[in-house]
């Protein structure tokens, strides 16, 4: 359980931040080195090497350094935990939700019933 928590918690940190989900969408496309990656986003080699990191550590991200270039590429992670978790809180919200309409409904025609005696 704890090891499930701490991949959780690395994925979705990770994911917090614009600029690694839009690194995330870039490498979808193709695989590009940081260098690549730093211009496309306006930012300094180091900020972009920290953001790979974290996708790095998440296992969102693989690099691979050929020479002087490290190219990123999206890792082999498929978030299969991460949409499960989400999916089992979709679906208690949705519960709650639904009870909630219920008992709007049912206040609702109380109300109306009790409108009408009171006009008898």
């Amino acid at each position: 359980m704890v090891h499930y928590q701490a991949r959780l918690d690395a994925t979705f940190a990770a994911l917090s931040d614009v600029t690694r989900r839009g690194v995330l969408e870039q490498l979808g496309g193709t695989d590009a080195s940081i260098t690549d990656l730093a211009q496309r986003f306006h930012m300094s080699l180091t900020g972009m090497k920290k953001h790979v990191s974290i996708l790095e550590q998440a296992g969102l991200v693989t690099t691979e350094k050929v020479g002087r270039v490290r190219t990123c590429k999206l890792g082999l992670r498929r978030l299969e935990e991460e949409a499960a978790w989400i999916e089992r809180h979709r679906q208690l919200w949705s519960a709650r939700f639904d009870a909630l309409d219920e008992l709007v409904e049912h206040l609702k025609r109380k109300e109306k019933a009790d409108a009408q005696s009171k006009r008898r």
